[in-house]
């Protein structure tokens, strides 16, 4: 058996959660905490050239309709982020909606997840890997007409519950 070293993170003043005092990987205890309504809103940008922004919008893409298709994978993905994401709690994922805008001018798709749930647990992770992965569906199903997509801007915006309270990012200034 390996010695394992001793982690410097473990040493530090800063508290992991997920982390013992050992530096080993840790699922954090969330028994006693209370349940609260809790939600989450993220959202990430996938670019790509004017003419594949044009055919997703105008139905033709040959593999079908392409935000429909990532709409249901990012709720999909939504409600399996436990098995993708390592330390995640399975929860009881009460909605999860996500919004996609296309924009000309920047030549992009904005997509945004909103996830709700009452539990123990906020759903930070869950509305992160839905628009994660709804992007990477539009690249998956657009990669024929343009390679060169790029998803960018994945970011929590809000959260909301727990003993933690709300969070809100501090929008950038275009």
């Amino acid at each position: 058996m390996a010695v394992r070293k001793k982690s410097k993170v473990a040493e530090s003043e800063i508290s992991l959660t997920h982390v013992d005092d050992k530096g080993r990987a840790k699922m954090v205890d969330i028994s006693s905490k209370r349940v609260t309504e809790r939600e989450a809103v993220a959202r990430a940008s996938i670019y790509m050239q004017p003419q594949t922004l044009e055919m997703i919008e105008d139905l033709r893409i040959k593999k079908g309709d392409v935000l429909a298709i990532a709409q249901v994978a990012g709720i999909m993905a939504a409600k399996r982020t436990d098995e993708i994401i390592p330390l995640c709690h399975t929860l009881q994922i009460n909605s999860v909606d996500l919004e996609f805008e296309t924009d000309k001018e920047r030549s992009c798709i904005d997509i945004q997840s909103t996830v709700k749930t009452r539990g123990r647990t906020g759903v930070e992770m869950e509305a992160l890997v839905a628009v994660s992965t709804a992007a990477l569906v539009i690249y998956d199903m657009c990669k024929a007409v343009d390679r060169g997509m790029t998803i960018t801007d994945i970011q929590l915006l809000k959260k909301s519950g727990g003993r933690s309270g709300t969070y809100l990012k501090e929008q950038d200034k275009q």
